[in-house]
């Protein structure tokens, strides 16, 4: 093993204004759901910059998938088309409202959903597509949303990766999909710790998902809470869910979210940094974003050439004796027992998300790592390659 300090996958960098408002948060005696949470949701539709985009803060981006599936009114009998190659919680959320997963495989170029897969997959029982960015790089929306309009489908985009992720310079969040839900898990590129964050210009949408993400009840408990006069009463209207974020993880939310461009841009430079080191290495690197716009560089995913002269696992074991933390993102949907058992699936049916699967892993890369730190990840990958 390496003499140098671990060096993790992932680490959040908080600083003493975040420190600080969770300490104000604590003082003030309002801790969970409350006027942190209002300002962290207004401040997150500033950020989006357009005055119709409403803001539904939640304790993580899947009870957000999940608020949204179930505000367009998805339910047994329905399917919805999203990739094989993404996290569980993507898909899961589907199952949760009773409703059936179509999954299909992704473009080797982006590791996106395969456009045209969507379209082959539509059937009479679709009612939604749900498209993943992974890693940071924007699906081909307008494909999606032209694909969606053709079919009458909805579109939920799950953007967990794609926080301040740009597509034609317009901030992933704001295009034309009925949702889009944001993670702040300790891992993303900015975060609250747990949470996530809901977005849709749809105000039907909007006040379906504040309903259910309480309980179903008919108030908001801040506003009953805080009230000048007696407002105890309330009514359940919905048998809804417990999703709401505290003002705890808000109060990290406030600050991280003004440190968000400086953040991506510390990403950026480590990516273009290992762009440069490895060009010359049997490696397929991670896509750029087109000339113009954001990749939020969420994950640094690199794929091993067939003629790298070594395996994933033992490039991942490599790393690991070097003292250097990496994950592999992902292991597809459809080599897990319970989705592949449901529907039926083999590796065969998704040819290109199970090879990148065989090949790739990732690289640390998050705004805390110093130079040193990232020039130590570059000697250790360029030495498991000789060279």
């Amino acid at each position: 093993m390496s003499a140098q300090p671990f060096l993790p996958f992932a680490l959040p960098e908080l600083g003493d204004d975040e420190i600080a408002e969770v300490v104000d948060t604590l003082k003030s005696g309002w801790i969970t759901t409350g006027p942190k949470a209002k300002r962290f949701e207004q401040a997150f539709a500033e950020f989006l910059g357009d005055p119709q985009i409403e803001c539904i803060a939640v304790n993580s981006a899947t009870a957000g998938l999940h608020l949204a599936l179930e505000a367009i009114g998805l339910g047994p009998g329905d399917e919805v088309i999203t990739t094989t190659h993404t996290f569980t919680a993507t898909a899961e959320v589907v199952r949760y409202l009773g409703a059936d997963v179509k999954l299909v495989d992704v473009d080797p170029a982006t590791l996106n959903i395969d456009i045209a897969a969507i379209e082959a997959a539509i059937t009479p029982r679709t009612k939604a597509i749900l498209p993943v960015h992974y890693a940071g790089l924007a699906v081909d929306m307008l494909a999606v949303l032209d694909i969606a309009r053709r079919h009458g489908l909805r579109v939920v985009e799950d953007a967990a990766h794609a926080l301040p992720t740009t597509l034609e310079k317009e901030l992933i969040g704001t295009l034309g999909s009925d949702a889009t839900v944001f993670s702040f898990y300790a891992n993303k590129t900015m975060t609250t710790g747990e949470g996530g964050m809901l977005v849709t210009r749809n105000p039907d949408l909007a006040k379906r998902a504040r309903v259910m993400r309480l309980h179903g009840m008919s108030r908001d408990a801040f506003d009953r809470f805080t009230a000048k006069v007696p407002s105890w009463y309330y009514e359940i209207v919905a048998p809804g869910f417990k999703y709401n974020l505290t003002d705890i993880a808000a109060a990290l939310g406030l600050h991280q979210l003004k440190r968000l461009p400086a953040f991506q841009a510390r990403r950026e430079q480590i990516a273009m940094r290992y762009h440069e080191a490895f060009a010359d290495l049997p490696l397929i690197l991670p896509p750029d974003a087109p000339e113009g716009d954001t990749h939020a560089w969420h994950l640094y995913a690199i794929r091993l050439a067939d003629d790298a002269g070594i395996t994933r696992d033992a490039f991942i074991e490599g790393l690991f004796a070097a003292g250097i933390g990496c994950s592999v993102h992902y292991v597809p949907l459809h080599l897990h027992p319970y989705w592949r058992d449901r529907y039926g699936l083999t590796p065969e049916q998704f040819p290109q998300s199970q090879k990148v699967f065989e090949r790739t892993l990732s690289l640390p890369l998050y705004t805390a790592m110093s130079d040193a730190d990232v020039e130590r990840v570059i000697d250790a990958v360029r030495g498991l390659l000789g060279a």
